[in-house]
């Protein structure tokens, strides 16, 4: 006999047409995931806090990924491996340093035309400024009268025998400026002679240090494979990377010269260095020189035309570099999403700031060759892929 109670509603009948809601059960273990993200936390606060030691170590990395494969083609040569990475520093050296010698002109140039230009930008202002008073001539109109207010309700002036002391701002210190202008160029110098020799012992070292990473991955020949198969991954993607990226920075950087030469734009070689230069990061630097170059022109030439023209040739020889030459050029297996490139950009700009979003790419690409062959990672890397 069972007991049922007295006016209580019948329970609802199951629809058997109804489907089941599709669920799936994973376990999660607090702890771990607790553990996990603290580690990543104290791992990004290591990488900000110590950006001054890693960014040169990174940066040696990947000069000398860039370099390797001429340095191998001396040895096979029978050249030393130390005297042929020497050659290579000297050469790269040499070329970088006769590059910045012959633009030192162009680029004297364009600081001695910046007065000219912040005058010539302010005189075509005022030419176009409308004669009725502006929002802003309103505001400023307001403010006045708001601080002629605020005088005449001041207190009342100090009674006699009180003597007012008047707080005067020390005037500019133009040696104190050069002072650190200079520390700052002797720590930039300091730190790339210690770049450059990092690279000359990484080059000279050859393959010693991938040995001993597949030597201390494990005893077992399973691991020393995983291993050694990330590595070489690593190396592919890396050195493939770096390659299409000089050439078509090169690309860029020849494009814009001749370009801005036939459409008569001022230093247009050391304009087209810097496009090549800002090619290297992902939709930042083709904003950064479309906006720079278009009011080099604003300026130059005056007119609104002018700048769109030579900012849209600027845009288009970047586009065409982004959307057809570099997808042609990278291996399927190098090509990340762009969400995730974006996102990266954000994330070691923040991190690392200006040279955060020129290494951006490359640290990406090592964290997806690892995610790629590590199964319990293999989700980042499919983030991470296209």
């Amino acid at each position: 006999m069972s007991l049922k109670a007295v006016g209580s509603p019948p329970a609802p009948a199951a629809d058997p047409e109804e489907p089941t809601p599709l669920t799936i059960r994973t376990p999660v273990n607090i702890r771990s995931a607790a553990l996990t993200l603290l580690a990543l936390l104290a791992i990004v606060l290591l990488l900000q806090y110590a950006q001054a030691m890693i960014i040169p170590i990174v940066l040696g990395v990947l000069i000398s990924y860039a370099l390797e494969p001429i340095v191998a083609g001396m040895t096979r040569w029978h050249v030393p491996r130390p005297l042929a990475a020497a050659l290579v520093l000297f050469a790269v050296v040499g070329v970088g340093g006769w590059t910045l010698y012959s633009l030192r002109w162009q680029a004297s140039a364009i600081v001695e035309q910046l007065p000219q230009s912040a005058r010539r930008l302010r005189q075509i202002v005022e030419r176009r400024r409308p004669t009725t008073a502006t929002a802003i001539e309103r505001v400023q109109t307001a403010a006045t009268e708001l601080g002629k207010a605020a005088d005449a309700a001041a207190p009342p002036p100090p009674r006699s025998g009180v003597q007012r002391v008047q707080v005067e701002e020390p005037p500019i210190n133009i040696g104190q400026y050069v002072m650190w202008g200079s520390i700052g160029v002797a720590g930039a110098i300091g730190q790339l002679v210690l770049i450059l020799f990092l690279v000359y012992f990484l080059l000279a070292a050859g393959d010693l240090y991938r040995r001993k990473l597949v030597k201390i991955a494990g005893p077992s020949l399973s691991k020393k494979k995983v291993t050694l198969e990330i590595l070489m991954e690593i190396d592919r993607q890396i050195e493939t990377f770096l390659a299409v990226q000089l050439f078509t920075s090169t690309v860029v950087a020849v494009a814009t010269w001749l370009a801005f030469l036939a459409l008569g734009v001022q230093q247009a070689a050391f304009w087209g260095v810097l496009a090549g230069v800002f090619n290297s990061i992902p939709y930042f630097g083709p904003v950064i020189i479309t906006g720079s170059t278009a009011f080099l022109a604003f300026v130059q030439f005056g007119n609104i035309r002018m700048a769109l023209l030579v900012g849209g040739v600027a845009l288009v020889i970047t586009s065409l570099e982004g959307l057809l030459l570099t997808p042609w050029l990278t291996s399927r297996a190098a090509r990340m999403n762009a969400v995730a490139i974006f996102v990266g950009l954000l994330f070691w700009g923040w991190v690392w700031n200006v040279w955060g979003l020129l290494l951006a790419v490359p640290m990406l690409m090592v964290i997806k060759a690892v995610c790629d062959h590590v199964d319990d990672l293999n989700p980042v890397g499919e983030l991470l892929g296209e």
